[in-house]
């Protein structure tokens, strides 16, 4: 043992199933006075990463850990950090900016904001405020879209790697209908994604997502050449759009008058496949969810964002029931939160519209474990389990009276769980730790009694 283990006490949350496809009920185990022992063993994969190295109760913990330093806190819920798979942080400045559907918010807010990003010291400040935001909120790892300028790649992972996070960005590909300092060509796409791609990808806990950002501005060729470009590194993710507003898909339409629907146009040009990561997929025709589906593709559903910009109400029951691969994500900025948390609750909301009420389990695991399983990383993060990344949340179950209260009422675990997603906030969020390390900056508070 390379280094003294931490043994983190409190409740404990872990997925033993799929909740959607077990019941809620049995699909975790809670724990009321659980642990988990974090450290480097020496025996991972050589990414730099500390481990969990134990589950359990907590007397049992520290019989066999005696060694460890502790950290006890309390009634608070130790959970795994949430994983946010769908986010633009160039647009942290602009969150929640008003009033506008898809296209009139990327040509009003979006595309002049991202404008300013060919600046590196733009880049690096706001990709500075912008992991402080989300670690703040308890996310430990996120999938981020940058803008057509390599520096703002460069400078979301370099700040990444400074905190030791687990994060997947790319280069923004756009070619067309975009406003002339935010194009590129079908050749700079692919060259400038290759060479991050190169430098980055698997790079400590990076990894590249080659990143056309939605069909309507990418010619054909430019979608061939990152088809082609992932073809030649099929470990990488492939994130972008689709399916999210009805004008959209009009105007999709009238830009390949030839495909069948919106998906073929990746589809025809090797952009779909196990790795791909589709924002929002709301409005879906029954032959792109039957392709989705033996693609074994991601759908990534961004709730705050679609109630926000009016997109329309994600499927969770119907596209659950066939089995489709389904992430949750705050889109930031077109979501209107930095937290997870929010986009539960947004979720159970959006839900509920649809006639279709998810259990608590389904929800955090779709903030965990879910997500984890849609960036294939399942076998890394986004659980409590031996040998996963040490990535954690601590949640305090009563961080304002209002949720206090209602957590003296609670006759479950799962009752005082779901007090806090409807109504928490960064608040909640009693500490962080990323690769084994307890997070500090942007938190503002101490959090744990250690011996």
């Amino acid at each position: 043992m390379r280094n003294r283990p931490q043994l983190i006490l409190g409740q404990t949350l872990a997925f033993d199933a799929d909740p959607f496809r077990a019941d809620p009920l049995e699909a975790a185990t809670w724990r009321r006075r659980g642990g988990v022992v974090v450290g480097r063993d020496g025996d991972g994969p050589g990414d730099g990463a500390a481990r969990i190295l134990a589950v359990g109760e907590a007397d049992a913990l520290r019989r066999t850990w005696h060694d460890a330093r502790v950290h006890d806190y309390g009634d608070a819920l130790i959970s795994a950090g949430f994983v946010d798979a769908h986010a633009h942080y160039p647009q942290t400045a602009i969150i929640a900016s008003w009033g506008k559907q898809l296209i009139d918010w990327l040509n009003t807010y979006t595309f002049p904001e991202e404008m300013r990003f060919g600046n590196r010291a733009f880049a690096e400040a706001t990709a500075e405020r912008y992991l402080d935001l989300i670690l703040s909120n308890g996310t430990t790892c996120a999938v981020s879209f940058c803008t057509i300028h390599p520096q703002s790649v460069e400078a979301i992972f370099s700040a990444a790697q400074a905190r030791g996070m687990r994060l997947v960005a790319g280069k923004t590909c756009m070619d067309r209908n975009a406003p002339e300092g935010l194009r590129d060509t079908a050749k700079s796409a692919y060259d400038d994604s290759a060479a991050l791609l190169r430098k980055w990808h698997g790079r400590g806990r990076l990894s590249y997502a080659i990143t056309p950002r939605f069909s309507p501005t990418s010619t054909p060729e430019q979608l061939e050449a990152l088809g082609a470009l992932w073809a030649q590194h099929p470990d990488c993710l492939m994130q972008t759009h689709l399916g999210e507003q009805l004008p959209e898909i009009a105007w999709v339409r009238e830009l390949f008058p030839d495909a069948r629907d919106y998906l073929e146009t990746y589809e025809r040009f090797g952009l779909l496949g196990p790795g791909a990561l589709f924002g929002h997929a709301i409005h879906l025709a029954a032959r792109e969810r039957a392709r989705l589906k033996e693609a074994d593709a991601a759908l990534i559903h961004c709730p705050t964002s679609n109630t926000f910009i009016g997109s329309g109400l994600f499927d969770m029951a119907g596209l659950t029931a066939e089995g489709q691969r389904i992430g949750l994500a705050t889109d930031t900025g077109g979501g209107s939160s930095f937290s997870m948390l929010r986009t539960m609750a947004a979720a159970y909301e959006i839900g509920q519209l649809r006639g279709h009420a998810l259990h608590p389990a389904q929800l955090w695991w779709l903030a965990t474990a879910g997500s984890a399983r849609a960036l294939r990383m399942a076998d890394r993060i986004g659980n409590l389990a031996t040998g996963l990344e040490a990535d954690l949340v601590i949640i305090d179950l009563a961080s304002t009276p209002a949720i206090a209260q209602r957590l003296a009422r609670a006759r479950t675990p799962w009752e005082a769980l779901f007090a806090t997603i409807m109504m928490g906030d960064d608040r909640a969020v009693r500490s962080v730790w990323v690769n084994g390390r307890e997070y500090a900056q942007g938190i503002g508070r101490a959090s744990s009694s250690t011996q």
